[in-house]
C-alpha cells in the first residue's frame, strides 16, 4: 500500500496542487472587492422602456467592466481548473487526481492505523500520535 501511495502521490500531486491553484484563484476573482458603478454604467445596465424579458428566458443586465485581471480572466482560470483546456484527455487527468484525492485519503489512514496497531501490540508508547 505504501508504494501505491507513494508513487502515485507524484504524479497527482503536481496535478493536485495546479487544481488548489485554480480553485484559489477562482474564489481571489470572485471575493475580490470590485468598486461601485458610476452612474453611467448603473444606467447602461438599465433595460430599454417598455422591454419584457420573454417567458421561459432569464434576462439578465450586461456586466460591468472588470476591475482587475482575475475577474477578466475568470472563464480561463473555469477552464483550467475543470481541465477543460486539455480536452478529454484534461478532464480524465482532472477527475483521476479527484479519485488519486479519495485514494490518498483511505491509504494514508489505513498505514496509520496499522502502524498504530503495531506499535500497540510491541507495547510501545500509545496515544495517537508519536516520534
Amino acid at each position: 500500500m505504501r508504494k501505491w501511495h507513494r508513487w502515485l502521490s507524484i504524479f497527482f500531486g503536481i496535478v493536485l496542487i495546479f487544481v488548489t491553484i485554480t480553485g484559489v484563484l477562482h474564489y481571489a476573482a470572485v471575493w475580490w472587492p470590485a468598486p461601485e458603478p458610476s452612474a453611467e454604467a448603473l444606467a447602461a445596465m438599465e433595460p430599454p422602456a417598455g422591454f419584457v424579458c420573454p417567458e421561459g428566458w432569464r434576462c439578465m443586465p450586461p456586466r460591468g467592466e472588470a476591475s482587475n485581471v482575475l475577474q477578466e480572466n475568470l472563464g480561463l482560470i473555469h477552464h483550467l481548473h475543470a481541465g477543460s483546456e486539455g480536452g478529454i484527455w484534461g478532464e480524465i487527468i482532472v477527475m483521476l487526481s479527484g479519485l488519486a484525492l479519495l485514494f490518498f485519503c483511505i491509504s494514508g489512514l489505513w498505514m496509520y492505523v496499522q502502524m498504530w496497531r503495531n506499535r500497540r501490540d510491541r507495547g510501545l508508547k500509545g496515544g495517537l500520535f508519536w516520534k
